[in-house]
């Protein structure tokens, strides 16, 4: 309650520079509030995200130097993210665990490249939201740029390019599924032969 009396101020100037200046304003202050130290800035920026993001669940951990680009993102109940991760428009599910250094961003096109007369940064691209399911783990520098389902365990520095699998543990630059969490599930067992099955990374 007294990290939101605290942090008040900043959430009503949030609000009013984004009404002015659009989502520009909204990436400024998230600038602002992830260099508040210790505790006390833990319990500052929850404060401060709990009012202008679209969802901050209670107990999440927002650390040091963590950014967010989107005002519509969503962190789940007791969602740890930690240091210097870096997250677009995306969902955070109840109880993740995001190591620090970590990069969730919307997809891998977002820049099209496809035209050589055109600059890279004028050429349309897409934007999916990216989700990360509940009780998962990314590892330190991991960079997510598709969907991750429940109870799963992504590897430090990996690079994930495509949906992971509920209970999935994958690792690798692409991120590849090296195992499962409880065993592997009896449908991807029946058919072996199909990649999508047996990976799902490709």
């Amino acid at each position: 309650m007294l990290a939101g009396v605290v942090i008040a101020p900043c959430v009503a100037l949030c609000w009013l520079g984004q009404r002015m200046l659009g989502p520009r304003a909204f990436a400024g202050w998230s600038q602002a509030v992830s260099l508040l130290p210790g505790v006390a800035g833990e319990y500052l920026r929850r404060a401060f995200y709990r009012r202008v993001l679209a969802d901050c669940g209670p107990g999440s951990v927002i650390s040091f130097g963590t950014l967010f680009s989107h005002p519509t993102a969503q962190i789940g109940a007791r969602a740890y993210l930690g240091p210097f991760c870096v997250l677009g428009d995306v969902t955070v599910g109840d109880d993740c665990l995001i190591g620090s250094h970590v990069s969730i961003a919307n997809g891998s096109r977002q820049h099209g490249i496809d035209r050589l007369d055109v600059p890279i940064r004028e050429q349309p691209g897409v934007w999916p939201r990216i989700t990360i399911g509940p009780d998962t783990w990314i590892g330190d520098r991991a960079v997510v740029l598709a969907d991750v389902g429940s109870q799963c365990v992504v590897g430090a520095g990996a690079v994930v390019t495509r949906p992971v699998p509920d209970r999935a543990i994958v690792a690798g630059v692409p991120a590849r599924i090296i195992g499962w969490r409880g065993g592997e599930p009896a449908n991807l067992a029946e058919d072996v032969t199909n990649p999508a099955q047996t990976c799902g990374l490709g």
